[in-house]
Order: C-alpha cells, then sequence, then structure tokens
C-alpha cells in the first residue's frame, strides 16, 4: 500500500513538473517570435552571455521553431502516458465497469451495448477530458499570457535550455525543416502556377472585352496594357525592376567638390546614393538640389555636411505594391535594395514602380530609347546581357512566361544564359533552349555584355 501511494504521489509530482516544463516552452514560444526591433535593441545593449545567445537564436528561426515544437511534442505525449496509467491506477477496471453498469441499467441498454467497452470508454473521455484542460490551461494559455507581458526576461532565461535542446534534437531538426522546405518550395511553385494562369485568363479576358478598331488602335492599347499591368502589379518584386549595383551611379564620400558636379552635369540625376569605400557602405543620399547654393565653392568644399542619411533599405524580394505604400508613408521616392545577408544588391525608385503601371516616363534627360538592342533580321536579335527578361519578351512579342522554366530566380537576359550554362560562358559560345538559339557576343571577365537570340523560324 505504501509503495502503491508512492507511486502515484510521483506520478503526479511528475506530471506537475513536465506541465511546467511544457509551460516553459511554449511560452518560449511566443517570447521569442514576438520580440520586436526595440527588444533586439535592448537585449543587445546588455551585452552578457544570454543576450549574444538570444541573438544568435536569433538567426535560426527555422530551427528554433522545430525544437520548441519537437520537445513540446515529447513532454505532451509524456503528460498523457502518465496520466493514463494514474488514472488506470485510480479507477481499476471493477469500478469503471460498475460504472458502465450503472449507466446501461439507468438508461436500459441491456443487450445493446457491451459492459467493458462502455467501461473503456468512459476511462478513455475522463482521460482525454482531464488531459486536454490540464494542457491547454496550464501547458498553453497561461504560459503564453504570462509571455506577452514578459516576453524579454522570458527568451534570456530560456536561451541557453533551448540552445542545448537544439543540439539535443539537431537530427530531426534538420529532418523537419528541410522537409517543410521541400514541401514549401512545392506549394509556392503551385500557388505561383495558380496565380499566372489567373494572370493570363484575365489577360485574355481584357483582350476578348476591349475591340480594338483599326482606327485609334493605338490609344485603345495603350489602356488594355494599362489595365494588364494593373492585373500583374501586386506580383512583381522589386528584384524585377531594380537598378543593379552594376548600372546605379553612385559618388564615394572622400572625392572632391568639382569631381562630384561632373558626375552630376554627366548623368543628370536628381539623387545620389554616397558611399564609404564599396557600395555595400551607403552612408546616405545627396539631393542635387541642396547644392544649388554652393555652385561657387572651390574643390575642397565639404559637400558631404549635405548627405541626407535618412536612408530608406528593402529586401529585394519585397512586392512593389507594399513598396509604393512604404514609398508614400515615409515620404521618399528612391530606396536601396539589400540581399539577405545586408549587402546592396541595387536602387529602385518611385518612377521605377508607377512604370510598371503606366509604361515608361521619358523626361526631358532620359534617352529616346532605354533599351538598347539591335534586329539584325526578323528571326536575330542582339540584347545587353543586363537588359530585363520582361523587356527582351515584350520587343519580340514573346509571352512574358516564355523563359519561366528555365530562369530560376534570373530577371535579365544574361541571368537566364546563366541557369542555362550551369557556369560562366566563353565567348562565341552557343547553347539552345527549347527552339531558341543563344550566341555570347560580347563578354568580360565579371559579365555578358552582349547576346544573340535567334528566334524559332515561322516555318517550323
Amino acid at each position: 500500500m505504501i509503495n502503491s501511494g508512492l507511486e502515484l504521489a510521483a506520478g503526479f509530482l511528475a506530471i506537475a513538473v513536465l506541465l511546467f516544463l511544457s509551460g516553459l516552452i511554449s511560452g518560449s514560444e511566443v517570447a521569442f517570435f514576438s520580440l520586436t526591433p526595440n527588444d533586439y535593441e535592448e537585449i543587445q545593449d546588455m551585452d552578457n552571455s544570454s543576450s549574444k545567445l538570444l541573438l544568435e537564436l536569433k538567426e535560426k528561426p527555422r530551427r528554433l521553431l522545430a525544437t520548441i515544437l519537437i520537445a513540446n511534442n515529447f513532454i505532451n505525449i509524456a503528460i498523457v502516458l502518465i496520466s493514463e496509467w494514474l488514472l488506470k491506477t485510480l479507477l481499476p477496471d471493477e469500478l469503471t465497469q460498475d460504472w458502465g453498469r450503472a449507466l446501461i441499467e439507468l438508461f436500459s441498454l441491456e443487450g445493446s451495448v457491451d459492459q467493458e467497452i462502455l467501461a473503456t470508454v468512459l476511462r478513455f473521455s475522463i482521460t482525454v477530458i482531464g488531459v486536454t484542460f490540464l494542457l491547454v490551461l496550464f501547458g498553453e494559455v497561461a504560459p503564453k499570457v504570462y509571455a506577452r507581458y514578459n516576453k524579454v526576461p522570458l527568451a534570456l532565461r530560456m536561451s541557453r535550455p533551448l540552445n542545448l535542446m537544439m543540439g539535443f534534437f539537431r537530427p530531426l531538426t534538420f529532418t523537419l525543416v528541410n522537409g517543410a522546405a521541400v514541401i514549401e518550395r512545392r506549394l509556392e511553385n503551385h500557388t505561383q502556377d495558380i496565380v499566372a494562369a489567373s494572370q493570363q485568363d484575365i489577360d485574355e479576358a481584357i483582350d476578348l472585352t476591349v475591340k480594338l478598331q483599326e482606327s485609334g488602335e493605338e490609344g485603345q492599347r495603350q489602356d488594355v496594357d494599362i489595365l494588364k499591368r494593373i492585373v500583374q502589379f501586386a506580383n512583381v518584386t522589386v528584384r524585377q525592376i531594380m537598378r543593379s549595383r552594376g548600372d546605379v551611379i553612385a559618388v564615394e564620400k572622400n572625392i572632391d567638390y568639382h569631381a562630384l558636379l561632373a558626375i552630376i552635369r554627366e548623368n543628370n540625376y536628381s539623387r545620389l546614393p554616397v558611399y564609404e569605400e564599396d557600395f555595400d557602405k551607403i552612408r546616405g543620399l545627396l539631393y542635387v538640389k541642396d547644392l544649388l547654393g554652393h555652385r561657387n565653392e572651390g574643390p575642397e568644399f565639404d559637400w558631404f555636411q549635405l548627405v541626407r542619411e535618412d536612408v530608406l533599405y528593402i529586401p529585394e524580394n519585397k512586392r512593389i505594391s507594399e513598396l509604393l505604400k512604404e514609398f508614400q508613408q515615409e515620404k521618399m521616392h528612391l530606396a536601396i535594395v539589400v540581399d539577405e545577408y545586408g549587402g546592396t544588391e541595387g536602387i529602385v525608385t518611385l518612377e521605377d514602380v508607377l512604370e510598371e503601371v503606366i509604361g515608361d516616363i521619358q523626361d526631358e534627360f532620359d534617352e529616346d530609347d532605354e533599351i538598347i538592342y539591335e534586329q539584325i533580321d526578323d528571326l536575330n536579335f542582339i540584347f545587353e546581357g543586363k537588359t530585363l527578361l520582361k523587356d527582351v519578351c515584350r520587343i519580340l512579342d514573346l509571352p512574358t512566361s516564355t523563359f519561366d522554366e528555365a530562369k530560376g530566380d534570373a530577371e535579365s537576359f544574361a541571368g537566364l544564359l546563366l541557369e542555362l550554362l550551369g557556369q560562366f560562358p566563353v565567348a562565341e559560345q552557343e547553347l539552345e533552349f527549347r527552339d531558341f538559339r543563344f550566341k555570347i557576343v560580347s563578354i568580360t571577365h565579371r559579365r555578358i555584355e552582349e547576346i544573340l537570340i535567334t528566334l524559332p523560324s515561322k516555318e517550323e
């Protein structure tokens, strides 16, 4: 009897400890994933081992979440198993069978319900209801409410235990994270296919609805193109419209004033990014209008004092519909595009975003033909490697999805060839994709300069 009492006490203690651990882990999930940039600045200023470890965990969100889920599941399974054993000890078969017999007699169910089955169902129901109540209240709701108001202290306390668990569960988290990534990519591709198909259907509907007449066709054609661009607007990313870093006109902060003025006169831009040492270290933006009061200064003039340090940084995969709202909120016309490591990819302007809807905007400083290409005959064209694939398709009157199968993440013509080859090409190298033939016309050690594309023969 004494041993049985000790076993029951140990069982209840084990459930209490496991519920506490479940609560800590559930609370830490809320604490970690609700930290704001201001919270991370506060944590960084602490400069202790826990804060440093927490900042390291910030860089591994998928592994951290997988570890929390795996640990919580193991604990919950242990709670269920121990609870089942406790209830079986507290409610022996004879007692539950007596309850079952009483219910059968009470509701006159003799002959229609088996007494043993009803007893098993009663014990199972008590286990499920009781364990669910305990897990929801003490393992989920209460800890998450506490974590919401104490996220920084709880995240700091749990950083070391979770880091240890990440090491312990590493094989499982690796499998879970990579498996989820595969499923995510397939779902993303499937979603993109559905969106592309929907857009194509809408494009066809617009063409069918708007009947173009021979007279006045140009104006109506422009209206149709604008409608199509509006439909596609929400799915265009910054990467697709940005100006890559190789084509950006920027100035180094230490050049003399006269050299700066020469760059401004040559390029006629109203805003210029200013960097220190290299383009990955942007220091601010120079607004040319701020120089109007200093036109007669000497070469030693400290023009850097006029640089505005408020710079809008955006990721390359940001939707331009979201960027347009951000431009409006921040009252800015230019943003610096950065990659996942913080390196500068290029720039994007408000004009670039608007051109995706209304078409090219030409001012008095723009060249008449911004896209440089040469038409050799009806089937052969030479484009610059930096030309965007969508512009190539537009000029060649091809569907914008023509090269989607092979382009991967590439947005430029040169990027398409790099995806097809899997390596950097050599001059005069030729390759084929479907019925299209490509030839490298001009190349440097860093980039593909010019590409010849041969279209499929109409006879084919």
